[in-house]
């Protein structure tokens, strides 16, 4: 990774932390698949878009319906719940 890519994905980040009120380091707890079968979303907000098949990190769980996830172009955003299976 070069130090350009270092620093985007660190001011990414930043942003993110912002966006969210995200307090502390960013782990991913595990990953996730949106269900093949839901039907593709646009993302809008804080809502990250859908994919299916999409595999997701996992970065918290918000409540009972929602979950913030991180996809593969590290964009991160809230996912429903019942989209979502585990791999």
């Amino acid at each position: 990774m070069t130090l350009k890519e270092c620093k985007k994905e660190e001011k990414a980040d930043r942003e993110f932390q912002k966006k969210f009120k995200f307090e502390g380091s960013i782990n991913v707890l595990t990953q996730m698949m949106v269900d093949p079968a839901a039907t593709e979303k646009r993302g809008g907000g804080k809502n990250l878009p859908l994919r299916r098949g999409e595999i997701l990190d996992v970065i918290q769980f918000t409540n009972q319906e929602q979950i913030l996830c991180r996809n593969s172009q590290r964009r991160y955003g809230y996912v429903p719940r019942a989209v979502m299976l585990h791999l």
